[in-house]
């Protein structure tokens, strides 16, 4: 039987970092299953200057793991990422989406690898399953997969699913590197700079429920632009290409240092 399989069940070791952006409709209901895992010790909320209830919703639970940071300004996911990996203390993180889309009931497979000492980090693979998912959207399947394999080829890794929201890492791998990226640029940069330290990385299957745009999805076709670019940058084939800002919240490549 493996150390994941014997750890008591009240054993809390898991710091969930939840990036939120306009999510009345689901925070309290993903919050409640975020913190019934039996691994939550703390959740830290970061707020991304929602304009709708979030932060009342938020504010109205009681329950002492909760800890919520309020970005000024609406900076996006990965900007939110980055404060709560640095607020983090627990000796695993793991990335959660306030939305409906991913399951916290599957902490329990994704943490097995890191409990039994094989990894560093987990993806949780909505690909690489044969459990229940909700069908949309072909070309954001299409898009996924071939980012994906684009990661594949810069990073030499094999992954099946490197868009996913579930990244878990022992907490030391996320100190190990800086993460730059404001927006969804994030999940092709935190692939890259894992690979780049050459850190043990394990997949386990997840279910999924994907959500439509009129039900919140924010992700675009620019962030999948944005992705490549990210590839190529960060991945350790690429050529570091120096990043500056040409008006407030939007980055682009500018021409690579002599």
């Amino acid at each position: 039987m493996s150390p994941a399989e014997t750890t008591p069940k009240n054993v809390q070791l898991l710091s969930v970092v939840m990036p939120a952006y306009n999510e009345e409709d689901t925070i309290a209901e993903i919050v409640g299953q975020v913190l019934r895992s039996p691994y939550t010790a703390e959740l830290l909320i970061i707020d991304d200057a929602s304009s709708d209830r979030t932060v009342e919703i938020v504010e109205g639970l009681s329950d002492p793991r909760i800890r919520l940071l309020r970005q000024g300004v609406n900076q996006g996911k990965g900007a939110a990422l980055r404060r709560g990996f640095a607020e983090a203390t627990q000796p695993f993180v793991i990335v959660q989406d306030a939305d409906l889309e991913y399951d916290p009931g599957d902490y329990s497979q994704i943490m097995g690898p890191l409990l039994d000492g094989k990894a560093d980090v987990v993806f949780g693979s909505r690909f690489l399953t044969t459990r229940a998912h909700r069908v949309l959207y072909y070309w954001h399947s299409v898009g996924n997969k071939f980012l994906t394999m684009l990661s594949n080829m810069f990073t030499n890794l094999n992954i099946s699913d490197m868009e996913t929201c579930y990244k878990a890492f022992r907490r030391e791998v996320l100190q190990s590197f800086e993460l730059e990226e404001d927006r969804f640029g994030i999940e092709p940069e935190m692939t890259a700079k894992v690979a780049r330290g050459n850190w043990r990385i394990y997949e386990v299957g997840i279910s999924y429920s994907a959500r439509t745009y009129a039900e919140g999805k924010k992700i675009g076709w620019r962030d999948g632009i944005r992705a490549v670019f990210c590839i190529l940058v960060y991945s350790p084939l690429g050529n570091r290409v120096p990043i500056r800002k040409l008006e407030p919240g939007v980055q682009w490549l500018t021409k690579s240092r002599a």
